[in-house]
């Protein structure tokens, strides 16, 4: 099976390219880019013309910017052989109606989890990779937009090969997996988590030493996570009244009443837009 990679010198990109270098597949690598070029060369790799890629190519997988990926796609979904399959890292595009039609392909969305803060792992090495996709095992969440069952297995198969190690692969729609990325993943969990990176840096501009802000703003991350992710019991029970009554009173200040709108469909469709069509 011949898998076309668009954009393999990237920053996804060059994580796939490791793991077809390694794979049973025959991979064609396609980048515009010249430094990324060099680095593919230097890998031994040689990059292919794009049409040449997905005139030949069983599967394309697009590890582009999702910026980019409406016009890209436009530009080689006429192109592919029937019955070959487009492979999208993001579910935005495919949330947003922004691929191609064409019936007679298949469409597969797949996207990491990145390896859990609460895990079994033991090596500290391992446990400082964060993205995942080298050593951390990490599950991936999969949609097949798209195309017969037969389809979801090719296309689930090679999730695993590309985000390999795997600990676990959840079936999605289109639409769930939107309502993972943008709006719970970034849309709420990094918004806040920057939040709290800069609340930490308000706190060393009132005078606190970096190395005790960084110590404490760490030590009790870890601890509401586990206290709130851990199953270890309700978090009404396990953390101070005062950090309770603090929640009580913060919430009102700092967070809207009407805050899960985010997850409305027609909102989560303009974070879509805001994502694929900057202005």
């Amino acid at each position: 099976m011949i898998v076309s990679l668009i954009g393999a010198g990237g920053k996804m990109g060059g994580r796939i390219t490791d793991h077809l270098i390694k794979s049973q597949y025959k991979a064609l690598y396609v980048e515009t880019d010249k430094k990324k070029l060099e680095d593919l060369t230097a890998r031994g790799l040689q990059a292919t013309p794009l049409v040449k890629a997905v005139k030949e190519a069983d599967i394309v997988i697009l590890a582009i910017p999702d910026i980019v990926i409406e016009r890209i796609s436009h530009e080689i979904v006429p192109q592919m052989k029937s019955g070959g399959m487009l492979m999208v890292l993001d579910a935005a595009a495919a949330f947003g109606g922004e691929l191609p039609e064409r019936s007679d392909l298949s469409f597969f969305i797949t996207h990491p989890c990145h390896p859990p803060i609460i895990s079994d792992e033991t090596d500290p090495e391992v446990r400082k990779e964060w993205h995942g996709g080298i050593r951390a095992r990490q599950s991936i969440v999969c949609a097949l937009m798209q195309g017969t069952e037969e389809d979801y297995k090719k296309g689930e198969a090679l999730a695993q090969t590309i985000f390999a190690p795997i600990m676990r692969t959840h079936r999605l729609t289109v639409e769930q997996m939107a309502i993972l990325e943008p709006a719970m993943a970034e849309t709420i969990q990094f918004t806040f988590m920057v939040t709290i990176k800069e609340a930490m840096e308000e706190a060393i501009k009132a005078g606190v030493p970096e190395q005790a802000a960084t110590d404490f703003m760490l030590g009790h991350l870890n601890s509401s996570i586990w206290v709130l992710f851990g199953n270890i019991g309700d978090y009404r029970e396990l953390v101070s009244d005062g950090a309770l009554k603090t929640l009580e009173m913060a919430r009102s200040e700092l967070i809207r009443p009407d805050w899960k709108k985010v997850f409305k469909l027609d909102n989560i469709l303009k974070q879509v837009k805001g994502i694929t069509k900057w202005e």
